[in-house]
Protein backbone atom coordinates (compact mmCIF):
# COMPACT_ATOMS: atom_id res chain seq x y z
CA UNK A 1 0.00 0.00 0.00
CA UNK A 2 1.24 3.49 -0.79
CA UNK A 3 1.59 6.35 1.65
CA UNK A 4 -1.15 8.21 -0.21
CA UNK A 5 -3.60 5.40 0.45
CA UNK A 6 -3.15 5.42 4.20
CA UNK A 7 -2.67 9.06 5.20
CA UNK A 8 -5.75 10.24 7.07
CA UNK A 9 -7.57 13.46 6.29
CA UNK A 10 -6.93 16.11 8.93
CA UNK A 11 -9.94 18.26 8.01
CA UNK A 12 -13.22 19.26 9.54
CA UNK A 13 -14.82 16.42 7.57
CA UNK A 14 -13.40 13.93 10.08
CA UNK A 15 -16.33 13.32 12.40
CA UNK A 16 -15.73 9.81 13.77
CA UNK A 17 -13.10 9.49 16.52
CA UNK A 18 -9.87 7.56 16.64
CA UNK A 19 -10.94 4.47 18.58
CA UNK A 20 -8.27 2.71 20.65
CA UNK A 21 -8.99 -0.82 21.85
CA UNK A 22 -6.89 -1.50 24.94
CA UNK A 23 -5.78 0.88 27.70
CA UNK A 24 -2.41 -0.56 28.63
CA UNK A 25 0.87 1.32 28.20
CA UNK A 26 0.65 1.47 24.41
CA UNK A 27 -3.04 2.32 24.10
CA UNK A 28 -2.83 5.17 26.60
CA UNK A 29 0.38 6.39 24.95
CA UNK A 30 -1.37 6.56 21.57
CA UNK A 31 -4.17 8.67 23.07
CA UNK A 32 -1.70 10.98 24.81
CA UNK A 33 0.47 11.17 21.71
CA UNK A 34 -2.41 12.18 19.48
CA UNK A 35 -3.25 15.13 21.69
CA UNK A 36 0.41 16.09 22.08
CA UNK A 37 0.70 16.14 18.27
CA UNK A 38 -2.29 18.41 17.90
CA UNK A 39 -5.06 15.96 17.00
CA UNK A 40 -8.31 17.85 17.55
CA UNK A 41 -10.72 15.06 16.63
CA UNK A 42 -12.39 12.68 19.02
CA UNK A 43 -10.49 9.96 20.88
CA UNK A 44 -12.30 6.97 22.39
CA UNK A 45 -10.33 4.61 24.63
CA UNK A 46 -11.96 1.20 25.20
CA UNK A 47 -10.80 -1.22 27.92
CA UNK A 48 -12.28 -4.53 29.04
CA UNK A 49 -10.89 -4.14 32.59
CA UNK A 50 -12.67 -1.85 35.02
CA UNK A 51 -11.05 1.13 36.66
CA UNK A 52 -8.31 3.56 35.66
CA UNK A 53 -5.56 2.16 33.40
CA UNK A 54 -2.58 1.11 35.53
CA UNK A 55 1.11 0.20 35.45
CA UNK A 56 1.77 -3.52 34.94
CA UNK A 57 5.47 -4.02 35.88
CA UNK A 58 4.76 -3.53 39.64
CA UNK A 59 2.32 -6.46 39.61
CA UNK A 60 5.15 -8.98 39.95
CA UNK A 61 7.37 -6.73 42.05
CA UNK A 62 6.28 -3.94 44.42
CA UNK A 63 2.61 -4.93 44.63
CA UNK A 64 3.49 -8.37 46.03
CA UNK A 65 5.59 -7.01 48.87
CA UNK A 66 4.32 -7.46 52.40
CA UNK A 67 2.57 -4.28 53.50
CA UNK A 68 2.54 -2.71 50.03
CA UNK A 69 -0.66 -0.89 49.01
CA UNK A 70 -3.11 -2.99 47.00
CA UNK A 71 -3.02 -0.55 44.11
CA UNK A 72 -0.71 -0.30 41.15
CA UNK A 73 0.25 3.17 40.01
CA UNK A 74 -2.07 4.54 37.33
CA UNK A 75 -0.69 5.37 33.91
CA UNK A 76 -2.47 8.73 33.93
CA UNK A 77 -4.72 10.33 36.50
CA UNK A 78 -8.41 10.69 35.66
CA UNK A 79 -7.99 14.45 35.31
CA UNK A 80 -5.62 13.86 32.39
CA UNK A 81 -8.29 12.08 30.36
CA UNK A 82 -10.79 14.81 31.17
CA UNK A 83 -8.42 17.66 30.35
CA UNK A 84 -7.30 16.05 27.09
CA UNK A 85 -10.88 15.19 26.03
CA UNK A 86 -10.16 11.48 25.87
CA UNK A 87 -13.40 9.54 26.30
CA UNK A 88 -13.05 6.23 28.15
CA UNK A 89 -15.29 3.19 28.31
CA UNK A 90 -14.05 0.67 30.89
CA UNK A 91 -15.31 -2.75 31.85
CA UNK A 92 -16.85 -3.55 28.45
CA UNK A 93 -15.10 -5.74 25.88
CA UNK A 94 -14.95 -5.20 22.12
CA UNK A 95 -16.59 -8.19 20.46
CA UNK A 96 -15.92 -7.54 16.79
CA UNK A 97 -14.76 -5.13 14.13
CA UNK A 98 -16.86 -4.25 11.08
CA UNK A 99 -14.16 -3.13 8.67
CA UNK A 100 -16.49 -2.24 5.81
CA UNK A 101 -18.68 -0.10 8.07
CA UNK A 102 -15.74 1.17 10.15
CA UNK A 103 -17.41 0.35 13.45
CA UNK A 104 -16.65 -1.76 16.51
CA UNK A 105 -19.29 -3.78 18.35
CA UNK A 106 -19.06 -3.87 22.15
CA UNK A 107 -20.23 -6.64 24.45
CA UNK A 108 -23.08 -4.45 25.73
CA UNK A 109 -24.51 -4.28 22.19
CA UNK A 110 -23.39 -0.72 21.46
CA UNK A 111 -21.56 0.25 18.30
CA UNK A 112 -18.95 2.95 17.81
CA UNK A 113 -17.79 4.34 14.48
CA UNK A 114 -14.10 5.00 13.94
CA UNK A 115 -12.11 7.24 11.66
CA UNK A 116 -9.00 5.21 12.48
CA UNK A 117 -8.88 2.16 14.73
CA UNK A 118 -5.90 1.27 16.95
CA UNK A 119 -5.68 -2.25 18.38
CA UNK A 120 -3.62 -2.29 21.58
CA UNK A 121 -4.99 -5.43 23.17
CA UNK A 122 -1.66 -6.64 24.58
CA UNK A 123 -1.16 -10.23 25.64
CA UNK A 124 -2.37 -12.71 28.23
CA UNK A 125 -0.65 -15.32 30.35
CA UNK A 126 -0.15 -18.62 28.58
CA UNK A 127 -2.39 -21.10 30.42
CA UNK A 128 -1.34 -24.44 31.82
CA UNK A 129 -2.95 -27.27 29.90
CA UNK A 130 -2.13 -30.18 32.23
CA UNK A 131 -4.70 -32.06 34.33
CA UNK A 132 -5.55 -30.14 37.49
CA UNK A 133 -4.68 -26.74 36.04
CA UNK A 134 -8.15 -25.48 37.01
CA UNK A 135 -7.79 -26.25 40.71
CA UNK A 136 -8.01 -23.46 43.22
CA UNK A 137 -4.58 -22.17 44.14
CA UNK A 138 -3.25 -22.40 40.56
CA UNK A 139 -2.47 -18.85 39.50
CA UNK A 140 -1.42 -16.82 36.50
CA UNK A 141 -0.13 -13.26 36.77
CA UNK A 142 -1.14 -10.70 34.19
CA UNK A 143 -3.73 -8.37 35.73
CA UNK A 144 -4.11 -6.45 38.97
CA UNK A 145 -6.73 -8.93 40.15
CA UNK A 146 -4.26 -11.76 39.50
CA UNK A 147 -1.62 -9.98 41.56
CA UNK A 148 -3.96 -9.26 44.48
CA UNK A 149 -5.08 -12.89 44.64
CA UNK A 150 -1.48 -14.08 44.51
CA UNK A 151 -0.51 -11.62 47.22
CA UNK A 152 -3.29 -13.00 49.43
CA UNK A 153 -1.93 -16.52 48.99
CA UNK A 154 1.73 -15.71 49.66
CA UNK A 155 1.66 -16.11 53.43
CA UNK A 156 4.60 -17.16 55.56
CA UNK A 157 5.09 -20.91 55.45
CA UNK A 158 3.09 -21.44 52.25
CA UNK A 159 4.62 -23.94 49.84
CA UNK A 160 4.89 -22.17 46.48
CA UNK A 161 5.67 -23.99 43.23
CA UNK A 162 6.53 -21.73 40.32
CA UNK A 163 6.44 -23.24 36.84
CA UNK A 164 8.85 -21.32 34.64
CA UNK A 165 12.05 -19.42 35.45
CA UNK A 166 11.53 -16.36 33.28
CA UNK A 167 11.24 -12.78 34.51
CA UNK A 168 7.77 -13.19 35.99
CA UNK A 169 8.50 -16.52 37.67
CA UNK A 170 11.71 -15.26 39.24
CA UNK A 171 10.24 -11.94 40.36
CA UNK A 172 7.44 -13.81 42.09
CA UNK A 173 9.96 -16.25 43.57
CA UNK A 174 11.84 -13.33 45.08
CA UNK A 175 8.66 -11.80 46.49
CA UNK A 176 7.46 -15.13 47.89
CA UNK A 177 10.81 -15.89 49.53
CA UNK A 178 10.85 -12.43 51.10
CA UNK A 179 7.45 -13.16 52.62
CA UNK A 180 8.65 -16.38 54.23
CA UNK A 181 7.28 -18.88 51.72
CA UNK A 182 8.93 -22.20 50.84
CA UNK A 183 9.66 -21.66 47.13
CA UNK A 184 10.45 -24.22 44.42
CA UNK A 185 10.94 -23.19 40.80
CA UNK A 186 10.37 -25.85 38.15
CA UNK A 187 12.01 -25.02 34.83
CA UNK A 188 11.89 -27.05 31.62
CA UNK A 189 15.23 -25.69 30.37
CA UNK A 190 18.60 -26.20 32.07
CA UNK A 191 18.99 -22.68 33.49
CA UNK A 192 16.99 -19.62 34.49
CA UNK A 193 16.01 -16.91 31.97
CA UNK A 194 17.47 -19.03 29.16
CA UNK A 195 15.36 -17.31 26.51
CA UNK A 196 16.56 -13.81 27.29
CA UNK A 197 20.12 -14.03 28.62
CA UNK A 198 23.35 -16.01 28.61
CA UNK A 199 24.72 -18.63 30.97
CA UNK A 200 26.88 -16.26 33.09
CA UNK A 201 23.88 -14.08 33.93
CA UNK A 202 21.67 -17.11 34.50
CA UNK A 203 24.17 -18.59 36.97
CA UNK A 204 24.47 -15.31 38.82
CA UNK A 205 20.74 -15.00 39.39
CA UNK A 206 20.32 -18.70 40.17
CA UNK A 207 22.91 -18.37 42.94
CA UNK A 208 21.28 -15.15 44.14
CA UNK A 209 17.93 -16.88 44.53
CA UNK A 210 19.47 -19.91 46.22
CA UNK A 211 21.08 -17.64 48.82
CA UNK A 212 17.54 -16.48 49.63
CA UNK A 213 16.25 -20.03 50.03
CA UNK A 214 14.73 -20.64 46.58
CA UNK A 215 15.08 -24.18 45.23
CA UNK A 216 15.46 -24.89 41.51
CA UNK A 217 14.58 -28.04 39.61
CA UNK A 218 15.74 -27.96 35.98
CA UNK A 219 14.68 -30.14 33.03
CA UNK A 220 11.34 -30.41 34.81
CA UNK A 221 8.32 -31.12 32.60
CA UNK A 222 5.11 -30.64 34.60
CA UNK A 223 2.52 -33.28 33.72
CA UNK A 224 -0.20 -32.74 36.33
CA UNK A 225 -1.37 -30.78 39.34
CA UNK A 226 -3.09 -32.89 41.94
CA UNK A 227 -5.43 -32.13 44.81
CA UNK A 228 -9.01 -32.56 45.92
CA UNK A 229 -10.45 -29.06 45.76
CA UNK A 230 -7.20 -27.11 45.85
CA UNK A 231 -3.75 -27.63 44.42
CA UNK A 232 -1.73 -29.88 46.70
CA UNK A 233 0.99 -31.41 44.51
CA UNK A 234 2.82 -30.79 41.24
CA UNK A 235 3.90 -33.89 39.32
CA UNK A 236 6.65 -33.94 36.70
CA UNK A 237 7.35 -36.36 33.85
CA UNK A 238 10.00 -38.25 35.79
CA UNK A 239 7.49 -39.05 38.52
CA UNK A 240 8.78 -36.48 41.02
CA UNK A 241 6.16 -34.92 43.29
CA UNK A 242 6.39 -31.43 44.76
CA UNK A 243 3.95 -30.46 47.50
CA UNK A 244 2.48 -27.02 46.96
CA UNK A 245 -0.25 -24.80 48.40
CA UNK A 246 0.19 -22.25 45.61
CA UNK A 247 1.15 -22.90 41.99
CA UNK A 248 2.13 -20.05 39.67
CA UNK A 249 2.23 -20.65 35.93
CA UNK A 250 4.92 -18.36 34.55
CA UNK A 251 5.26 -19.97 31.13
CA UNK A 252 5.03 -16.95 28.87
CA UNK A 253 2.28 -15.01 27.18
CA UNK A 254 0.04 -15.18 24.12
CA UNK A 255 -0.78 -12.10 22.01
CA UNK A 256 -4.45 -11.09 22.16
CA UNK A 257 -4.81 -11.13 18.38
CA UNK A 258 -8.22 -12.83 18.14
CA UNK A 259 -10.15 -9.60 17.55
CA UNK A 260 -7.87 -8.75 14.63
CA UNK A 261 -7.77 -12.27 13.22
CA UNK A 262 -11.56 -12.59 13.25
CA UNK A 263 -11.74 -9.31 11.34
CA UNK A 264 -9.47 -10.78 8.66
CA UNK A 265 -6.30 -8.84 9.51
CA UNK A 266 -3.00 -10.59 8.85
CA UNK A 267 -1.66 -12.25 12.02
CA UNK A 268 1.20 -14.61 12.77
CA UNK A 269 1.91 -14.93 16.48
CA UNK A 270 0.94 -11.27 16.67
CA UNK A 271 -0.79 -8.76 14.41
CA UNK A 272 1.49 -7.96 11.47
CA UNK A 273 2.26 -4.24 11.22
CA UNK A 274 4.61 -2.09 9.19
CA UNK A 275 7.02 0.58 10.45
CA UNK A 276 4.12 2.99 11.03
CA UNK A 277 2.01 0.48 12.94
CA UNK A 278 -0.38 -0.09 10.04
CA UNK A 279 -2.03 -3.48 9.71
CA UNK A 280 -3.17 -5.05 6.44
CA UNK A 281 -6.16 -2.66 6.60
CA UNK A 282 -5.06 0.96 5.93
CA UNK A 283 -7.62 2.29 8.42
CA UNK A 284 -6.45 0.06 11.29
CA UNK A 285 -3.27 0.24 13.33
CA UNK A 286 -1.92 -2.05 16.03
CA UNK A 287 0.65 -1.33 18.71
CA UNK A 288 2.38 -2.89 21.71
CA UNK A 289 2.74 -6.50 22.84
CA UNK A 290 0.13 -7.76 20.37
CA UNK A 291 2.14 -6.80 17.28
CA UNK A 292 4.73 -8.53 15.12
CA UNK A 293 6.96 -6.35 12.96
CA UNK A 294 10.29 -6.17 11.17
CA UNK A 295 13.09 -4.86 13.34
CA UNK A 296 14.59 -1.63 11.98
CA UNK A 297 17.87 -2.68 13.60
CA UNK A 298 18.56 -6.08 12.04
CA UNK A 299 15.59 -6.89 9.81
CA UNK A 300 14.32 -9.74 12.00
CA UNK A 301 10.63 -10.49 12.41
CA UNK A 302 9.91 -9.97 16.07
CA UNK A 303 7.34 -9.49 18.79
CA UNK A 304 8.70 -7.45 21.69
CA UNK A 305 7.01 -7.47 25.08
CA UNK A 306 8.44 -4.40 26.76
CA UNK A 307 7.29 -0.92 27.74
CA UNK A 308 9.93 0.79 25.61
CA UNK A 309 8.59 -0.85 22.45
CA UNK A 310 4.97 -0.23 23.47
CA UNK A 311 5.66 3.49 23.82
CA UNK A 312 7.83 3.72 20.70
CA UNK A 313 5.19 2.04 18.55
CA UNK A 314 2.53 4.29 20.06
CA UNK A 315 4.53 7.34 19.03
CA UNK A 316 4.81 6.07 15.46
CA UNK A 317 1.08 5.40 15.28
CA UNK A 318 0.21 8.85 16.64
CA UNK A 319 2.69 10.43 14.24
CA UNK A 320 1.25 8.63 11.22
CA UNK A 321 -2.35 9.47 12.08
CA UNK A 322 -1.43 13.14 12.41
CA UNK A 323 0.85 13.05 9.31
CA UNK A 324 3.97 13.96 11.28
CA UNK A 325 7.44 12.53 11.63
CA UNK A 326 7.95 9.96 14.38
CA UNK A 327 10.94 9.90 16.68
CA UNK A 328 13.87 7.68 15.70
CA UNK A 329 13.24 4.22 17.22
CA UNK A 330 15.27 3.44 20.31
CA UNK A 331 17.19 0.24 20.81
CA UNK A 332 14.83 -2.12 22.68
CA UNK A 333 15.57 -2.40 26.38
CA UNK A 334 14.23 -4.53 29.22
CA UNK A 335 14.68 -4.85 32.95
CA UNK A 336 13.92 -6.99 35.96
CA UNK A 337 14.61 -6.68 39.69
CA UNK A 338 15.05 -9.80 41.82
CA UNK A 339 16.02 -9.72 45.51
CA UNK A 340 16.90 -6.06 45.00
CA UNK A 341 19.35 -6.76 42.15
CA UNK A 342 18.58 -5.10 38.84
CA UNK A 343 19.27 -6.72 35.48
CA UNK A 344 18.94 -4.31 32.57
CA UNK A 345 19.28 -5.32 28.93
CA UNK A 346 19.66 -3.31 25.73
CA UNK A 347 19.28 -4.90 22.34
CA UNK A 348 18.05 -8.40 21.54
CA UNK A 349 20.45 -11.25 22.23
CA UNK A 350 20.83 -14.16 19.79
CA UNK A 351 21.75 -17.63 21.13
CA UNK A 352 24.73 -17.80 18.77
CA UNK A 353 26.19 -14.43 19.78
CA UNK A 354 29.73 -14.26 21.14
CA UNK A 355 29.50 -13.76 24.91
CA UNK A 356 32.00 -11.47 26.65
CA UNK A 357 31.87 -10.90 30.40
CA UNK A 358 33.05 -7.51 31.68
CA UNK A 359 33.93 -7.65 35.36
CA UNK A 360 33.72 -10.35 38.01
CA UNK A 361 30.22 -11.71 38.76
CA UNK A 362 31.45 -12.61 42.26
CA UNK A 363 31.57 -8.90 43.09
CA UNK A 364 27.85 -8.64 42.41
CA UNK A 365 28.13 -6.10 39.60
CA UNK A 366 29.20 -6.88 36.03
CA UNK A 367 28.18 -6.62 32.38
CA UNK A 368 27.92 -9.05 29.51
CA UNK A 369 28.24 -7.86 25.93
CA UNK A 370 27.04 -9.86 22.94
CA UNK A 371 28.79 -9.66 19.58
CA UNK A 372 27.19 -10.80 16.34
CA UNK A 373 29.48 -10.94 13.32
CA UNK A 374 31.82 -8.68 15.24
CA UNK A 375 29.20 -6.04 15.99
CA UNK A 376 27.72 -5.15 19.35
CA UNK A 377 24.21 -6.63 19.33
CA UNK A 378 23.13 -6.52 22.99
CA UNK A 379 24.32 -5.91 26.53
CA UNK A 380 23.27 -7.12 29.97
CA UNK A 381 24.17 -5.01 33.00
CA UNK A 382 23.85 -6.44 36.51
CA UNK A 383 23.67 -4.13 39.55
CA UNK A 384 25.13 -1.21 37.60
CA UNK A 385 24.48 0.86 34.49
CA UNK A 386 27.97 2.05 33.52
CA UNK A 387 27.92 0.16 30.23
CA UNK A 388 24.21 0.52 29.51
CA UNK A 389 23.99 3.94 27.89
CA UNK A 390 27.14 3.69 25.73
CA UNK A 391 26.12 0.20 24.65
CA UNK A 392 22.75 1.43 23.41
CA UNK A 393 24.48 4.00 21.21
CA UNK A 394 26.98 1.49 19.88
CA UNK A 395 24.25 -1.04 19.11
CA UNK A 396 22.35 1.61 17.16
CA UNK A 397 25.50 2.47 15.23
CA UNK A 398 26.23 -1.17 14.39
CA UNK A 399 29.67 -0.67 15.92
CA UNK A 400 32.31 -3.36 15.48
CA UNK A 401 34.01 -4.26 18.74
CA UNK A 402 37.46 -5.51 19.69
CA UNK A 403 36.67 -8.56 21.88
CA UNK A 404 39.89 -8.31 23.91
CA UNK A 405 39.26 -4.67 24.80
CA UNK A 406 35.59 -5.32 25.51
CA UNK A 407 36.57 -7.99 28.05
CA UNK A 408 38.51 -5.45 30.14
CA UNK A 409 36.08 -3.64 32.48
CA UNK A 410 38.71 -0.96 33.04
CA UNK A 411 38.40 0.15 29.41
CA UNK A 412 35.25 2.13 28.56
CA UNK A 413 33.12 0.22 26.08
CA UNK A 414 33.27 3.16 23.68
CA UNK A 415 37.05 2.70 23.49
CA UNK A 416 36.67 -0.92 22.38
CA UNK A 417 35.24 0.13 19.02
CA UNK A 418 37.15 -0.89 15.91
CA UNK A 419 37.65 2.01 13.52
CA UNK A 420 37.36 1.88 9.76
CA UNK A 421 34.60 1.09 7.33
CA UNK A 422 31.76 -1.02 8.65
CA UNK A 423 30.31 -3.39 6.03
CA UNK A 424 26.62 -3.98 5.82
CA UNK A 425 25.34 -6.43 8.41
CA UNK A 426 24.23 -9.81 7.03
CA UNK A 427 20.55 -10.56 6.89
CA UNK A 428 19.25 -12.45 9.94
CA UNK A 429 18.49 -16.13 9.56
CA UNK A 430 16.41 -16.67 12.71
CA UNK A 431 13.27 -14.59 12.25
CA UNK A 432 11.52 -15.63 15.41
CA UNK A 433 14.33 -15.46 17.96
CA UNK A 434 13.81 -11.82 18.85
CA UNK A 435 10.67 -12.26 20.94
CA UNK A 436 11.56 -10.80 24.34
CA UNK A 437 9.84 -10.17 27.82
CA UNK A 438 9.43 -7.16 30.09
Amino acid sequence: MSREQVEPELTSSVTAPVVIVGAGHSGVAVAAGLRARGWEGGILLLEAEKGTPYERPPLSKELLKDGAPDESAVLRKEKFYQDKRIDRVAGIAVDSIDRSGRTVLLSDGSRHAYHRLVIATGSRARPLTVPGAGLSGVQALRTKDDALELKRLLVAGARVAIIGAGYIGLEVAAAAAARGCDVTVLEFQDRVMSRVTSAPVSRHFEELHERHGVRFVFSAAVTAIEGRERAERVVTADGAVFHADVVLAGIGVIPNQELAAEAGLECRDGILVDADGLTSDPAIYATGDVTRFTSPIDGASQRLECIQNAQAQADRVAAHITVQKAAVPEIPWFWTVQHGVRLQTAGVRHPDDEVIVRGDPATGGFSVVYLRDGRLAAVDTVAGLTDFRPARKLIAQGARINPALAADPGIPLSEAVLTGAIPDAPAPTHADLATARI
